[in-house]
């Protein structure tokens, strides 16, 4: 009997620590002097006050998969429309949200900054957080938070089946850029069909890989399922953070720590550390675009991110640290290149296989970035904070042994 009760108690916990780990590095941050702008880094380190110049997103709708998003907020009030609730025994609505998690991602993207950052009352003083794409409008789609009395099987069938739902709910409500930050440690070919459903209808999806980089390093799903574009963070210092998951899965990199941003609960105010948070910016990066470039497709909205992409250094195309490199949307915006052709996808994460549910018999062992390179003067911007994201040189987080290939059940890459 103790046995079997060890034996459930660790599957409860494995499911909850592997699913969906909504809060990892969010935590409640407290009032102070400083305007929370100032404090905002990744914006700084983005070019935010030149990209808005340029875009602010409007126009693009961004559906936020998560815990739901808090329409009430300061900082999000008039962002937000009518969405799906995929758990409907949990307080509320999609407009309720249940841990915090799902208003932050929608703050990082969204965020007005007309808030008081003291609360989530009616607020408006003008000190609020600001998204990188504050123009865009929020489709807020809730699942369920992670059940810790099932197994983990039972968990994995449940993140598979209802973000799959709110995947194709999203395509088919005109989500042109779809952003999930959560995962399971198998995907299915459910998910893989509303994947395919959603780029069909000519949306992007953004997926964040995970944040067991130092612990076990498993691909996550839909992070790491074909079609999905796979998310990892940075520091401060432009160098991925040690637990974002590397791995095939990886195609871009975005900051990810110490992110402020408008989030439920508390103070009004979080500061994020995670891919969840670098799945944000991305998602909002291509908001940007989108609205500057209304009549491209996702194929052409993604290349362009790709063209104007910080790629790894050393003369790779990608790598499994930093994938095809760091996201720079001032750079987007203002020299996007040649789109390409309206209908072939700039990553070759179609041609896969194998898409079935089970999981690899190895995964790849956690990156050793490399220091990072000196400055380049012919890479910064003009007129802006993005010299510092440019002369740091984030693909310079080389993957030490890349050479070692592991077989990934999304089989992305030849």
């Amino acid at each position: 009997m103790r046995t079997s009760s060890v034996r459930r108690s660790r599957g409860r916990t494995a499911a909850s620590a592997a699913l969906g780990v909504l809060l990892v590095g969010m935590a409640a941050f407290p009032a102070h002097a400083e305007s929370v702008r100032s404090r905002q880094w990744h914006l700084d380190t983005l070019g935010a006050e030149e990209v808005w110049r340029i875009s602010k997103g409007e126009g693009v709708t961004v559906a936020v998969i998560d815990s739901g998003v808090d329409e009430n907020h300061p900082d999000l009030v008039g962002r937000v429309l009518d969405g799906m609730d995929l758990a409907p025994k949990e307080r509320g609505d999609e407009h309720t949200d249940y841990d915090g998690h799902g208003t932050g991602m929608a703050g990082i993207i969204a965020g007005t900054g007309t808030g008081t950052g003291t609360g989530t009352g009616k607020g408006g003083g003008g000190d609020g957080a600001f998204g990188l794409a504050p123009g865009t409008k929020i489709l807020p789609v809730r699942v369920p938070r992670p059940d810790q009395s099932k197994s983990l099987k039972d968990s994995n069938n449940q993140v598979n089946r209802t973000v799959s739902q709110a995947i194709r709910f999203s395509a088919d409500s005109g989500a042109r850029v779809i952003s999930i930050s959560l995962g399971a440690t198998e995907g299915s070919q459910e998910l893989t069909d509303a994947v395919k459903y959603a780029l069909d209808k000519d949306a992007l999806v953004f997926a964040s890989v995970g944040n067991s980089g130092d612990k076990g390093n498993k691909p996550e799903y839909p992070g790491a399922t074909p079609g999905v574009v796979g998310v990892g963070a940075l520091d401060k210092k432009l160098m991925p953070l040690k637990n974002s998951q590397t791995g095939p899965q990886v195609d871009i990199v975005a900051p990810g720590a110490k992110i402020l941003h408008a989030c439920g609960g508390g103070t009004g105010l979080c500061d994020g550390t995670g891919t969840s948070d670098a799945t944000a910016l991305a998602s909002a990066t291509a908001a940007l675009i989108w609205a500057e470039h209304p009549e491209w497709t996702n194929n052409q909205v993604l290349r362009v991110m790709l063209n104007t992409i910080k790629q790894p250094a050393g003369g790779e195309q990608r790598n499994d640290s930093v994938g095809y490199g760091a996201i720079r949307p001032l750079r987007a915006l203002k020299t996007p290149g040649d789109p390409g052709p309206a209908d072939v996808r700039p990553i070759p994460d179609l041609t896969a296989e194998q898409t079935s549910s089970s999981s690899p018999s190895a995964a790849p062992a956690p990156a050793k970035p490399a220091p990072a390179p000196a400055a380049q003067a012919d890479d910064a911007e003009a007129g802006s904070s993005t010299g510092l994201w440019i002369g740091l040189g984030v693909g310079a987080a080389v993957l030490l042994g890349a050479a070692v290939a592991v077989p990934v059940l999304r089989s992305r890459r030849s």
